[in-house]
Formats: C-alpha cells, sequence, structure tokens
C-alpha cells in the first residue's frame, strides 16, 4: 500500500518499492556494507548480491499506524565491528527516509545473510 501525501499543489503517492530503492541506496554506501542480498539463500547457503535495479528483492517494506519498518538483508565485509556498523547504517537509513520522504520509520530490522573477504 502506497503512501499519500497532500500538498497545496496536489497529491503525492510514494510507492513501497520507491522506498525499498532509496532505502538499498542508502545502506549500500554504509562502510562495512558489500551490498544487498536476496532474502532467500542459493544453494550451499551462499546470498545473491543484488543490483541496484533489483533492491526491492532485498528489503520488505510494511507500514502500520506507527510508521514504516524495513527487513533489509544485507552481505557484510568479513573483519569489521559487525555490531557498529549495522547500527550506524540502522541510523543513517532512518534518516535519510525521513528526511527525505517526510515519513515516521518506526523500525529498521538488518539481517546479515553473508560475510565476504572484500568488495
Amino acid at each position: 500500500m502506497p503512501i499519500y501525501k497532500s500538498t497545496e499543489f496536489g497529491n503525492i503517492q510514494i510507492s513501497l518499492d520507491a522506498i525499498a530503492s532509496l532505502a538499498g541506496g542508502t545502506i549500500t554506501e554504509c562502510y562495512g556494507i558489500v551490498g544487498m542480498a536476496s532474502q532467500k539463500l542459493l544453494k550451499d547457503g551462499l546470498a545473491e548480491l543484488l543490483k541496484r535495479d533489483n533492491y526491492s528483492k532485498g528489503i520488505v517494506v510494511r507500514q502500520n499506524e506507527d510508521g514504516l519498518v524495513l527487513d533489509i538483508y544485507i552481505i557484510a565485509l568479513q573483519g569489521i565491528k559487525l555490531g557498529e556498523v549495522i547500527y550506524e547504517a540502522q541510523k543513517r537509513v532512518k534518516y535519510v527516509l525521513e528526511k527525505t520522504l517526510e515519513v515516521k520509520v518506526q523500525a529498521i530490522n538488518i539481517y546479515v545473510q553473508e560475510v565476504r573477504m572484500s568488495k
């Protein structure tokens, strides 16, 4: 279900896919994040690295009365402090969505599907 906003010039409709694309582009710019991963693992437990056009396959956006809830599936870089990197990524995605789209974000859940050696 898209998000609707009204302005003095007319109405705006923001699709959940657009929100997923913005969140995916934001999180892939974060230090320690190799890229977006598919929600489903491939054979042998490996995650598929998604390209920019397919970010919506690695992000689930839900809307409830308290705001947006995002489930983001990523591939992280080996050798980083995972907890700190994920926390900073959550803060950055929340900030970008709230400032860019003027929506309330309730939660950003990040799932590390795989850890890789380098980008």
